[in-house]
């Protein structure tokens, strides 16, 4: 008996879990995901379409291009 009621509370608590990766959306080709604040391991690189930010890991932010200088 003491089991079978550990195994519907174990049930009735993981129903109120959210899955892993739901609750922020994806942007930047799926590589980023839009959020209010960007931790400390993130940079921001636009805005989503909901005006969040768009934060990207620090490794996958592409070099911002030089422009030439003229003489």
């Amino acid at each position: 008996m003491t089991q079978l009621l550990l195994l519907i509370v174990f049930l009735l608590v993981l129903g109120h879990v959210p899955p892993g990766r739901s609750e922020f959306k994806r942007c930047w080709n799926g590589q980023g995901a839009c959020r209010t604040y960007c931790t400390k391991y993130e940079t921001f690189m636009h805005l989503c379409p909901d005006a969040s930010l768009c934060c990207i890991p620090y490794g996958l932010k592409p070099a911002v291009p030089h422009k030439p200088e003229n003489e």
